[in-house]
């Protein structure tokens, strides 16, 4: 059964441009992985700043593995400086 996850992050005022392209930068490599079976950001139109993520993973495994990723542990350092609140992430299986 795959893993649908959802993470939100909502830039600090002034550093909306640095979180889409921190975002953007990671579709391709995430896409590359293994377990790996869709990877989007998504601007959120009512809320300036606001994006929100959406990956399916074949299973839990491979997001933990994400996780350790080199292109994941760059743009966590990014978020650290970018984002007005902490991420959150949401893990999904289909009911």
């Amino acid at each position: 059964m795959s893993l649908t996850v959802i993470a939100e992050c909502l830039a600090a005022s002034g550093q909306e441009d640095r979180l889409r392209t921190a975002l953007e930068a990671m579709i391709e490599p995430s896409l590359e992985e293994p377990g790996c079976l869709s990877y989007r950001p998504y601007t959120d139109l009512n809320q300036v700043g606001r994006m929100v993520i959406v990956a399916e993973w074949t299973d839990a495994q491979a997001l933990a593995e994400h996780f350790t990723t080199a292109h994941f542990q760059h743009v966590e350092q990014v978020l650290d400086f970018v984002l007005a609140e902490p991420m959150i992430i949401r893990k999904l299986v289909a009911a």
